[in-house]
């Protein structure tokens, strides 16, 4: 408590200090604009002298209007306000005249008429640099707001004072697995969440296990949907449409969000007065502000993207924001020069748009997605979905570990607490519950380690030609060996020379460590069989090489197999944890592969990139050193931080497994907050016809606002 004094003070005493200097200067310019005023030293000559002469005069001035000010408007309320108004100007001067009159010997003068302009330029200028100063006081932000809500609800004639059950606010924690988070609280990085859960009546953590494909996509889909099925990765190829499904794009966001609603029946998580704010999908909420999914649509549903306009609209949100982007770019820039003088390793390059694509999702989201989320607080909604992705974007690119990330960290917890605090001012009571969607392993990229990228491997293996720089790595010239071998050897079918004459391109996805191989021109599912007679050397390149941990692949005569290194062969009916080639890879592994291999648009190979269990390294198919999206490491343990009033996630000793399973926890505690979610009777039984299907493009998603509360 008394370092939070003593932090606030000199927080303080330095936005004086800089405000002082800043009027300093400006009465120094407008002494040499002006030729009625006038600032100089008693010789006339010493710039030194003339200095001290304005910043004695800035002072003054700034001391009487805040000792003076107060007193004569308080004075003169009896005043008219149409007069008052114009003597505001009067007074301003006569305080500026009387400030250069208490500057020793006399070295300052000006007319009167020009008093009263360079006191109206010095209070404006001084009141810009106090605000832009005090944008960043997360306490004064906070008040603000406060005083917004209140403003709102004496207009709407809400009761005042805290009623009703309590409300929840799901924050995210994009890309942050549990020990990483268990870490930063350990050692101060985060205080709040360290502070949660140190007290018996706070917090409590468990880790939870992803599905196969761990990533955003996959995860937030079920934890809002209530189901992934038919997520194999982050991006897949859909041979029926040869379209590329993407979980970033907001096409392919809104047709997974439908595809889930036609699945479970139920409009999602957030259908009973809910807010998504920053998500990929809705979840059924009403109120939605940056909502991938719901930027897809035409009309009225792009108002999703409201949420930007409604924040910057207000003048102290766009100053507040646009600094700390400036800072954060900046910041970026140095951090990646070190990085490159110091030559880390791994490292990728981060230079381009990068600084700005990273300010953008640690800055400027973030303020918008939280402010979302305070407005939401004080309008008293029932449940709240935010997702914060600042981690996520810096851990791709420094490395999950970094110092880069961990500031980061530094900054969501402050978040965290800003919200913590909203909370005891709120209507009703708040349970806050963090989460993360997955978490992330470290690791140089595969094309980093080896020299090629998994397409120019595919390639190599399948015969096809590959640029000069991967003919010349070790495995490039394998794969050709490999595949001169093969064909050498077997006896060449009839029609066969034919086909390979007109061989497709094979679709190379990456998703993370996790990539996908999928050929066009063989309908349906790929057989091994197929697949050994078009390229006989495809599947042994992949599986012997000693970045891929190993591959999935479908047999006419076994079913499914896992293909490991030196011929190993295990048909998934037979997966066991800990054995073959899934040994590495942990409890679950055997399961998650299983459920992938039921999806209909599972790729004709699924390759796993190594794990290796001492470092804690996979090696990311795609341009970044901290990834997730498939097995292996802390990327398949993120983490739940949920009230210790609300019932454990799973049985004592146990952890939740697959992002479904959250999604049924997270419905038991709204339960346990709110009672059953029942949508309002006034609706309707044709409503909830409707709700299920309200965001597949149609329905009551066409009335968000997604406005952010702080835009008063």
């Amino acid at each position: 408590m008394g370092d939070g004094r003593w932090r606030t003070a000199g927080n303080a005493l330095v936005r004086v200090v800089v405000v002082w200097a800043v009027s300093t200067l400006t009465m120094l310019v407008l002494a040499g604009i002006l030729p009625d005023f006038h600032i100089q030293s008693a010789d006339g000559v010493s710039t030194t002298r003339t200095a001290f002469a304005a910043a004695w005069g800035a002072g003054a001035f700034g001391l009487l209007s805040a000792l003076v000010w107060p007193v004569l408007v308080r004075a003169l309320l009896i005043v008219p306000a149409l007069v008052l108004g114009l003597l505001v100007f009067f007074l301003n001067g006569s305080l500026l005249l009387l400030a250069l009159r208490l500057i020793p010997d006399g070295r300052g003068a000006a007319d009167p008429q020009t008093a009263v302009v360079v006191a109206a330029v010095m209070s404006a200028v001084a009141s810009a640099t106090s605000t832009a100063l005090a944008v960043r006081d997360d306490n004064a932000y906070r008040r603000r707001l406060s005083r917004l809500a209140d403003r709102r609800r004496r207009r709407s004639g809400a009761p005042g004072g805290r009623c009703g059950p309590p409300g929840a606010v799901f924050i995210q924690l994009d890309g942050v697995g549990h020990d990483v988070l268990a870490r930063a609280a350990a050692t101060g990085l985060m205080p709040t969440v360290a502070h949660w859960l140190a007290r018996e009546e706070g917090h409590r953590l468990t880790p939870w296990r992803t599905d196969w494909s761990s990533q955003t996509g996959a995860s937030q889909l079920a934890i809002l949907h209530g189901s992934n099925h038919d997520v194999p990765a982050f991006r897949w190829y859909e041979k029926e449409t040869g379209d590329v499904m993407v979980s970033s794009r907001p096409a392919s966001a809104l047709e997974l969000q439908r595809r889930a609603i036609a699945r479970t029946h139920d409009g999602g998580l957030l259908t009973v007065d809910g807010a998504s704010r920053g998500n990929l999908f809705s979840g059924g909420a009403d109120q939605l502000a940056l909502v991938l999914s719901m930027a897809a649509r035409l009309g009225k549903g792009r108002r999703s993207r409201a949420g930007y306009f409604a924040y910057f609209s207000d003048p102290a949100n766009a100053v507040r924001t646009a600094l700390s982007f400036v800072a954060e770019v900046c910041r970026e820039i140095g951090q990646s020069t070190r990085a490159r003088v110091r030559k880390d390793t791994p490292r990728i390059k981060r230079g381009g748009l990068y600084p700005f694509i990273r300010a953008f999702a640690t800055v400027v989201e973030r303020d918008v997605v939280v402010a979302a989320v305070m407005g939401d607080m004080f309008a008293g909604r029932t449940a709240v979905y935010a997702d914060l992705v600042a981690y996520d974007e810096v851990a791709h690119h420094s490395g999950p570990h970094s110092r880069d990330a961990e500031k980061v960290l530094a900054r969501l917890d402050r978040s965290l607490a800003l919200i913590a605090k909203v909370a005891e001012h709120t209507p009703r009571r708040y349970r806050i519950v963090v989460l993360s969607d997955h978490g992330q392993s470290p690791g140089e990229t595969f094309a980093g380690a080896y020299g090629l990228t998994l397409k120019d491997l595919v390639r190599a293996g399948c015969g096809l030609p590959v640029s000069r720089r991967a003919q010349r790595t070790r495995s490039g010239s394998e794969a050709r060996d490999a595949v001169r071998t093969a064909l050498h050897r077997r006896p060449v079918e009839a029609g066969e020379a034919e086909h390979r004459a007109k061989p497709s391109d094979p679709v190379v996805l990456a998703s993370g460590n996790l990539g996908l191989i999928s050929f066009p021109d063989i309908e349906g599912r790929a057989s091994r069989e197929q697949l050994d007679r078009c390229h006989p050397a495809l599947l042994g390149t992949l599986a012997n090489h000693p970045g891929i941990g190993f591959l999935l692949v479908r047999s006419e005569r076994h079913g499914s197999v896992v293909l490991g290194r030196d011929g190993a062969e295990i048909p998934v009916a037979e997966l066991r944890d800990g054995q073959g080639p899934l040994a590495p890879f942990g409890p679950g592994a055997a399961d998650a592969v299983r459920r992938t291999d039921t999806f209909p648009h599972v790729a004709d190979i699924m390759v796993n990139s190594m794990y290796d269990t001492g470092t804690g390294t996979v090696h990311a198919f795609e341009e970044q050193i901290g990834s997730h999206g498939g097995l292996g490491g802390e990327q398949s343990r993120p983490f739940l931080l949920w009230p210790a009033e609300l019932s454990a996630p799973a049985a004592r000793g146990a952890e939740p497994v697959g992002a479904e399973q959250v999604h049924q926890v997270l419905r038991r505690w709204l339960r346990e907050c709110s009672g059953p979610q029942v949508p309002l009777a006034a609706q309707g039984a044709a409503d909830g016809a409707v709700r299920t299907g309200a965001h597949d493009g149609t329905g009551r998603a066409d009335e968000a606002d997604g406005a952010v509360p702080a835009a008063d």
